[in-house]
């Protein structure tokens, strides 16, 4: 009987021992299988940690250390990027140099020492003054009560002002890649151009002897809101100069005006003679709009209250 209890007490000793080793077994296959490794993450002030981990994307391996990247920064390799043993996650700001080098390597572009060494050329910044023309405007003053014989006289001479804006330029290799407006300063105010349209007032000599021959200009002119209008963008949204009619507009003989003139209709407005060529989303009812040379002269010219003829 002694004997039976002994073979039985060995057979559980040998059974425990044999559960004992398969799950040592169990944790060394366990830990062969999670495959930690060595990890280096460089932080943008140069600080160096070592982190152990199981995972293979920079991002997942960030997330585990807590570590949450801000609006400017950016890692070396990419964050969706897949890593391995021995190899360094760089946390860095998102530079116009780095970018560039990352872009080559991600293309596979085969490139030499110097386009490398150009690429990481140190950016400069510069505080630079501009000085800007503040083009003066003209301010029309109608004293004419629709009559169409006026004359105009000058209360105001036009000046431009000036205005000074303050720029933060950064340069890589002399070439200006960024540029910020920092603070825009009125140096000096324009002074408006002030031109008074008044009835020419006829002496009694020349009241009394007979009228010249009509040219053709209808009597008894409109007056219109005259404005002026150049071929940039500003004015029209395009730059061609090409017109509505199909001409190109022309100083001195262009005219916008409303459906009511039709296309090559001559106006006699201020004295001066226009062809009416080209259209305008606000050009409507008594509007006329004159094409001018340049921007600046656009400005210059204002609004201005001038009567309106159809030439015959």
């Amino acid at each position: 009987m002694k004997k039976e209890e002994k073979a039985s007490l060995s057979i559980m000793k040998i059974i425990a021992i044999s559960i004992i080793l398969i799950l040592i077994s169990g944790i060394g296959v366990m830990a062969v299988n999670t495959n930690l490794n060595d990890v280096k993450i460089i932080l943008q002030n140069g600080y160096e940690m070592t982190a152990l981990t199981s995972k293979t994307k920079v991002a997942d391996i960030l997330e585990e250390n807590n570590i949450i990247l801000e609006e400017n920064q950016k890692t070396i390799p990419d964050i969706n990027s897949e890593i391995t043993a021995g190899e360094s996650i760089k946390i860095t700001d998102k530079s116009y140099n780095e970018v560039q080098i990352a872009k080559i390597s991600q293309e596979g572009v085969q490139t030499s020492l110097d386009q490398l060494l150009e690429n990481y050329a140190p950016v400069t910044e510069k505080i630079v003054v501009e000085q800007v023309t503040i083009p003066y405007e003209t301010v029309t003053k109608n004293l004419a009560e629709g009559s169409s014989d006026t004359n105009n006289k000058i209360l105001q001479q036009g000046q431009d002002g000036l205005k000074e804006m303050t720029y933060k330029v950064k340069y890589q290799n002399e070439i200006e890649i960024e540029k910020t407006l920092l603070t825009e300063v009125v140096v000096k105010e324009p002074v408006n151009k002030i031109v008074q349209v008044q009835k020419t007032v006829a002496s009694s000599r020349a009241s009394s002897m007979p009228r010249a021959a009509s040219t053709g200009a209808s009597a008894g002119g409109a007056t219109y809101k005259v404005t002026a209008y150049c071929s940039c963008a500003k004015c029209c949204g395009k730059t061609n100069g090409r017109t509505a009619s199909g001409t190109r507009a022309t100083p001195g003989r262009t005219v916008a005006a409303s459906g009511k003139f039709a296309f090559g209709t001559k106006l006699n407005i201020g004295g001066n003679t226009y062809v009416v060529e080209d259209r305008g989303g606000a050009i409507s009812g008594n509007r006329i709009d004159i094409y001018v040379g340049s921007h600046a002269e656009a400005l210059r010219w204002g609004v201005r209250y001038l009567p309106v003829d159809v030439i015959n």
